[in-house]
């Protein structure tokens, strides 16, 4: 698969006009008034690909997926979505996406079923329609609540019903604007794995979310902070970004001393070491696989008693507090 790139700049990501891809988006700016609230972001989504689009509150996700699915025009830039302009999809195009909204938007006054039957009317479903419905409402844990009015039914339950009518016609390209919100981490794990099933179908995902964890589940992941795309990059990538490569815990069973570090720091595999307590180091290395046997054979030649030797794998909550705080030190220079 081939994989979008940070330019030198590391703001810009390559756009390949000639390459099919199901989103490609070009120096894309949004300004409401004298506001700039998507500052020239660039990024590409390759078929079958679940890609994430995280960020803070504000940070500009929710805007960008809107110029996405044709509900704002952008000031500046390019966007092409399955080939064609948003603003100006064909509807055999459209018919091939759903969207699930950060906002309810159904019918508080119809039942569960009412709504999603009405949705599977909009998109043209028709043989089989009874039973889609039902495996859908199944799946999101709603099938016995479909009589009941959505004014009555939860805040998550309607954020499920949203997802449902969403999916009701098996669409080729998904856009989820948060789709975990508000859902119990059984149910949240349901979804992702419901999710990577139509990625292996050669469904496109792109979905917005605040919570870091479902990073992770993404094959992309491209980080919004105030406007600007500033990564672009796997899960693990985005680890070694933030860290600068990938760091090995040294505890040792003696003390530590200052030449020790200062010879770490002449390994040719090392690309920096510093010690964290009397008897810790950490190291950077480009690789830890292949550095951690390296240095347990430079401590036995230099007679360091090694209590253990260990990568360091940061939660991606820290990842992103890292890469975040990295981008505003960037921006104040």
């Amino acid at each position: 698969m081939n994989q979008p790139m940070l330019n030198k700049d590391g703001n810009n990501v390559l756009f390949n006009p000639g390459i099919d891809k199901p989103i490609q988006v070009k120096d894309l700016t949004k300004q409401f008034g004298d506001q700039l609230v998507i500052d020239r972001v660039n990024f590409e989504v390759s078929p079958g690909t679940v890609f994430g689009f995280i960020g803070p509150s504000g940070s500009g996700k929710t805007t960008t997926v809107r110029m996405l699915t044709g509900i704002y025009h952008p000031t500046s830039g390019e966007v092409k979505v399955l080939g064609h302009a948003p603003g100006i999809f064909p509807r055999r195009e459209r018919e091939r996406i759903g969207y699930m909204p950060q906002n309810f938007i159904l019918y508080p006054d119809l039942t569960v079923w009412e709504n999603l039957n009405f949705a599977a009317k909009i998109y043209g479903v028709g043989f089989g329609r009874k039973k889609r419905m039902k495996e859908l409402l199944d799946f999101v844990e709603l099938l016995d609540h479909r009589n009941k009015r959505v004014k009555n039914i939860s805040g998550g339950m309607q954020r499920r019903l949203s997802l449902a009518t969403t999916l009701t016609h098996n669409p080729d390209l998904l856009f989820l604007d948060e789709p975990t919100t508000g859902l119990d981490p059984i149910l949240r794990k349901k979804l992702w794995d419901y999710f990577h099933n139509l990625k292996e179908k050669g469904t496109t995902i792109f979905v917005t979310t605040q919570t870091v964890s479902d990073a992770a589940q993404c094959d992309l992941v491209g980080l919004m902070v105030e406007g600007r795309l500033v990564a672009v990059d796997t899960p693990e990538g985005l680890r070694r970004q933030a860290l600068g490569g990938e760091v090995i815990i040294l505890s040792a069973n003696d003390r530590i001393e200052y030449q020790h570090i200062q010879m770490l720091n002449q390994l040719p595999f090392v690309k920096r070491a510093e010690r964290t307590g009397e008897n810790k180091a950490n190291i950077t290395v480009d690789d830890a696989a292949t550095a951690i046997p390296e240095l347990v054979e430079w401590s036995t030649n230099n007679r360091m008693s090694v209590e253990s030797i260990q990568q360091f794998l940061p939660n991606f909550d820290d990842v992103f507090v890292m890469l975040i705080h990295k981008e505003s030190e960037n921006a104040e220079i």
